[in-house]
């Protein structure tokens, strides 16, 4: 089982456009976050879909056409980014309903809920404290060697 990857891809996209932002390029292309994040456009296109319905970036169409921020860096809490892009609970239980003959089977399912509707919780309270600015910070403050 893989990682969902569209949280982190959303956040790179949104970061790698306050970054051009703040050296006074609002403008941007799929074509061109795609090179930061090294996938395909059709990939980006897809996340600024999700982004642009939720009302963090807006699209430009025509003469000088792209992406931009709607909404400063700062006001782009991790939470905004997380309800745009994750449509499912971040922990799912059994496909098919386990053996109500066993005591494990009759009794995991509602036990596991409420461990992960907490779990999920706390993500949610931690992405609220951190913004798209803190990203860029902290990423431009990293430097790996």
């Amino acid at each position: 089982m893989s990682a969902n990857s569209r949280m982190t891809v959303a956040v790179h996209v949104l970061t790698w456009m306050a970054l051009v932002h703040d050296r006074g390029r609002d403008v941007v292309t799929s074509d061109q976050i795609a090179t930061s994040v090294a996938t395909n456009p059709v990939v980006i296109r897809r996340s600024l879909a999700d982004l642009r319905e939720a009302g963090l970036v807006t699209v430009r169409h025509g003469a000088g056409a792209g992406w931009t921020l709607a909404r400063a860096a700062d006001s782009i809490a991790l939470l905004d980014v997380f309800s745009a892009v994750h449509d499912e609970p971040l922990f799912a239980l059994h496909r098919g309903t386990p053996n109500q003959a066993c005591p494990i089977g009759r009794g995991i399912r509602p036990t596991l809920r409420g461990v992960y509707a907490d779990a999920e919780e706390a993500v949610r309270r931690e992405f609220a404290g951190v913004t798209i600015a803190d990203v860029l910070r902290d990423t431009l403050a990293t430097r790996s060697d």
